[in-house]
């Protein structure tokens, strides 16, 4: 018996990856296959989003 084979042996373990488990990743909501989110949301965002910039722009004097 040697000694390289009394050691155990060690390494990386396969696990599988579970992409709406990543830690780096908040809120993530894991949706059914092929689903696409509905049009009117990114509509929606958008105009959100233009208001609120043209909200705090009424706050800074200029021009």
């Amino acid at each position: 018996m040697t000694a390289a084979s009394s050691t155990p042996q060690t390494g990386q373990i396969a696990v599988p990856v579970d992409p709406a488990r990543r830690p780096d990743v908040l809120l993530r909501r894991r949706a059914p296959e092929g689903h696409q989110v509905n049009a009117w949301w990114m509509i929606g965002a958008f105009a959100g989003v233009s208001l609120l910039v043209v909200g705090l722009m009424n706050f800074f004097p200029g021009g």
